[in-house]
């Protein structure tokens, strides 16, 4: 049980990726594991089948939000073990034809939202001398995408705070731990919308010639958050398939 006792915070926990982390730290014994999401139906449903999951509803954008859960968190736990800026969007376009909006909104959910997110959280693991902060990037972050300027230029940023984090939160000797998780192509909802023979060409290009589960991603970041990774800061974890080789 690798997350025993754990308390851990998942945002965009409701569906897919995130969905998928919040029940593999439920398995894994967590203490209890904060699934954030804007779906509040899906929360419940996640409630109703572990006991140790609580559904909260949150804005990763709404900075007095975060600071009220943070609050909750810490009277209700304490202390903080793990922390999991999952929650992203996409607004695809070619640059001559994506909006102000489309860039703003990406920005703010992909990027900021990770850095409000740890932020507050952080500071909490740090007093208390140790905790795990994994920011899920993305194989756009690293080598872009076309039509993907807010969302590649949002995953390329995570990759450089991760590190920046990874440097900045260990300075006094606390052992807090900052690694990002890449993905390559995943079945999400968020690929359901991808052309087929965009997919298609993908797979291709993969070494292991197909799409990746939730549950791949879900076990990259167990292993991150966990004490088996112990020893382990400051790293990109790609989980592609062998995409970018």
């Amino acid at each position: 049980m690798r997350m025993e006792g754990k308390v851990c915070i998942v945002t965009g926990g409701a569906r897919g990726l995130g969905k998928a982390m919040v029940e593999k730290f439920a398995k894994e014994g967590a203490k209890v594991v904060y699934a954030c999401d804007l779906n509040e139906e899906a929360l419940k449903d996640l409630e109703k089948e572990y006991s140790n999951v609580k559904g909260y509803v949150l804005n990763v954008t709404d900075r007095k939000a975060i600071e009220e859960f943070k609050n909750k968190v810490m009277e209700e736990e304490g202390h903080v073990d793990v922390l999991v800026n999952n929650a992203g969007i996409t607004r695809d376009a070619l640059i001559q034809k994506m909006s102000e909006e489309d860039w703003d909104i990406v920005i703010d959910v992909n990027l900021k939202g990770v850095f409000n997110m740890t932020q507050f959280f952080a500071p909490e693991m740090m007093k208390a001398g140790k905790g795990a902060i994994v920011n899920i990037s993305s194989v756009v972050g690293i080598y872009g995408n076309v039509g993907q300027t807010n969302y590649a230029a949002t995953k390329g940023g995570v990759i450089a705070m991760t590190k920046t984090w990874a440097k900045e939160f260990a300075r006094k000797g606390a052992q807090v731990r900052v690694n990002a998780v890449a993905p390559g192509f995943i079945k999400t909802p968020m690929t359901e919308v991808v052309p087929q023979k965009v997919i298609d060409y993908v797979v291709s290009k993969t070494p292991l010639g197909k799409m990746g589960d939730p549950e791949d991603i879900a076990n990259a970041v167990c292993f991150l958050a966990s004490d088996e990774a112990k020893f382990i800061t400051g790293q990109v974890l790609g989980v592609d398939g062998g995409l970018i080789l």
